[in-house]
Formats: C-alpha cells, structure tokens, sequence
C-alpha cells in the first residue's frame, strides 16, 4: 500500500477516501482503457481506501455504509475513471451475498482484505446437485472486474439428482449462487467494446466444477437472509441500481464541468468566447439543476426509507418501487447532461484523448444496461397504480 495514501485515509468517511483519489485516477486512465486493467499501485490504494468492501457486512470485515454514502463515493470515482467507478460498484454488488452465506463461509471468501468477488448474471445453466454440493458447467458472460478477482460465481438453476428442477418456497425453478476461487474459471477475451472497456466484462467458463454446499447461496429469499441490517433491507436489485447511478452522476457531472472550463476559454469564429453566450449560460445552469435535483432526489429516497426501514423484514413493494424510480431518473438525467456537454463542446469532443470522448463512450455503454432501461419506468407507474408489477426488477 502506498504510505502516503495509507495515511491519508486514516478516519475518513468513504467519500473523503474517495476523492483523494483522483491524482491516481487521472494518471492511470490511459493504461486502464489501454490494458483493460487496474495497474498498480492503484489497485492496492483501492483495497487501502475499503472502497471495495462498503457494502460488506461488518461481520465479515465489510465497513456496511449506508446506501446515499455508497452512491456518492462510487460518483467521486467514476468523475476520474467510469471502468474503475463500475468496478467498484460491481465488487459491492457481489459482496451482497456475504448476508445469504453461512457466516464461516463469508469469513473465509472475505478472509484477505484484497478479496473480489465477480460473476456474470444467470442464465440458462445449470448446476447438478450431487452428494456435499454441486457439479456445474457452462459458460457465463459480463462477468466485470474478473480480471482482479479472486473469486467468482455463477447463478444457476439446479437439476436435482431425480432430474427435476429445485423449485424455491414459491414454488418457482430457484437459482442458487455457486461461488469458487478465481482460479478455477477459464477466462475468455470477450469484451471488445466502445465504452467502459477498463471494466474487462469477460466470459468465463467452468468445466465439472464441484462446489461445496457451504459455498453455495440464494438472494431471492428474504427468509434466509443471515444478516440482520437496514442496509440488506433493501434488495440487492435496488443497490445494483444506486452503484449504476453513482456512475452515471460521476461522468456526467465530469463532462459538465469539462465543458464548463472550456466555454471559458473557446471563442468560435464569428460567435465569441461560449461562456458569454446567454444559449450556453442557460444550457449551463439547467443541466446542473437537473443533475444536482436528480442527485439529492436518489438521496433522500434513500435515506427516507432507510430511517424506516427494519433490521430483519426487506422493504416493501412501495419502497422498492421509490428506489428504483430514483435510480431510474437518475440515469436518464446523467445521460442526457453527457449528451449536452458533448454536443456543447463541438469539435472539441471529438478527438481521442479529451475530456468527452470516453466519458460519452463510457455513458452510452452505461445506458445500454439492464438498469438504464426505460422499461423501469412502466413497472414502477404500475406500481403506483395499484397494479400488480410485470417486471422482476423491483
């Protein structure tokens, strides 16, 4: 760990830590895009700042924070670097099924404070139930940070010995989250993309892979939740979508401030310096409006619920639904303040190696997600309407 660093971040809240980033951030952005990798020492002042354990539970080494903590802390890295920024979010992600593990099991993965935990989502695999645990093959895709994991997962439906599906206490096919050293995963070079292309999104595979029953968990039901908390009240969907949002507000709000500093600076011929137009002065204030109001309206969503929320019971259908309508505004707003700053800039945003080309790369593989969907809108109003939500995303 750097000594400098280690000793900045002594007693400082997650966001400070955060922030002291930036000089490393900045410098390292080129090899990350280059390499689709987190250098050195970099990576080590990541793990010295926690930021990759915020959503840990305390019992197994995590710092815990409350979700509007979390949000703000991911913006500040995602403001210097979106593939780190998503990074972090992702790790966090993953650590959320510390509470859904046998206590012994979350202490051994979580055992190094370097530990990383990445998977890809579900989908058509399945694992086998034998005799201790699961025998599992197959091929998973999206798995982002694989590359500085020491752990990995699949979510799988499980074929019983008899041949039939494990059904959950709704009666549904469950699926069950097998998790494994890092080591024992083929990685495969799939991510070849436009945007966020240091996050290092990679497929991976596993071959008759057998993982113990203890290393073995399901997020779909709350009853089996180990670890009391506010925090894993609220579903693992919900903050997966407050990380995708705390990078969203970190580009975005990046460009804005780019574009800023350069209408200061930039006289087009015939037009004056932009910073004395009054279309720009508009342009400039309504989007800091629309990305601050969306930002505190996350917030206090967030916090408002957490006030309430219980240590044991999940949050209702309601409170999910406010969550994700949150988190929904707030990254159709963060793409629609990238898309102004860089239309703004003109000629300027378009060269490799400015303040608004990757960023505009990296928001608009952002919003080809799953949780930019405008799709979230309809669940949510369905919702609010009394009627009973299509989705599962809530």
């Amino acid at each position: 760990m750097n000594d400098i660093i280690g000793t900045t971040f002594a007693g400082q809240d997650p966001v400070t830590r955060a922030r002291a980033l930036a000089p490393a951030l900045d410098a390292a952005s080129d090899d990350i895009e280059r390499t689709q990798r987190i250098p050195e020492p970099l990576l080590s002042d990541l793990h010295a700042a926690r930021l990759f354990r915020m959503l840990l539970p305390r019992s197994v080494g995590g710092d815990e924070v409350e979700p509007w903590v979390y949000l703000r802390a991911v913006e500040e890295i995602a403001r210097h670097d979106g593939s780190v920024g998503w990074n972090i979010f992702v790790a966090n992600s993953s650590a959320l099924i510390a509470p859904f593990l046998p206590l012994k099991t979350a202490r051994t993965i979580y055992a190094d404070p370097r530990t990383i935990i990445a998977w890809g989502p579900p989908n058509s695999c399945r694992a086998t139930a034998v005799p201790g645990g699961y025998k599992v093959s197959g091929r998973w895709d999206f798995a982002s940070g694989c590359r500085q994991a020491s752990w990995m997962g699949v979510h799988c439906l499980v074929s019983e010995p008899g041949g039939g599906v494990r059904l959950n206490t709704a009666g549904r096919p469950t699926v069950r989250t097998l998790l494994f050293p890092a080591a024992q995963a083929e990685l495969i070079h799939t991510w070849d993309v436009i945007g966020l292309r240091g996050t290092a999104s990679d497929s991976y595979t596993t071959t008759d892979l057998f993982v113990p029953e203890a290393f073995s968990g399901t997020r779909e039901d709350p009853t089996l939740r180990r670890e009391p908390g506010r925090l894993y009240a609220f579903t693992m969907q919900g903050l997966y979508a407050v990380g995708v949002a705390g990078v969203g507000f970190g580009i975005a709000g990046a460009m804005l401030d780019a574009f800023i500093e350069l209408a200061g600076r930039k006289a087009p011929r015939n037009v004056g310096r932009l910073a004395d137009n009054a279309v720009v002065q508009s342009g400039v204030a309504r989007m800091t409006a629309q990305l601050d109001a969306a930002r505190a309206y996350l917030v206090e969503t967030l916090s408002a619920i957490w006030a309430t929320a219980g240590a044991d019971a999940p949050i209702g259908l309601p409170a999910r639904a406010r969550v994700r309508l949150a988190c929904a505004h707030a990254i159709h707003t963060s793409e629609a303040v990238a898309d102004y700053a860089y239309k703004a800039a003109g000629t300027d945003a378009i060269f490799l190696g400015t303040a608004f080309e990757r960023r505009f790369r990296d928001m608009h593989t952002l919003s080809q997600q799953i949780q930019s969907r405008a799709a979230h809108f309809e669940s949510v109003g369905q919702v609010l309407l009394g009627i009973e939500p299509s989705a599962i995303f809530l």
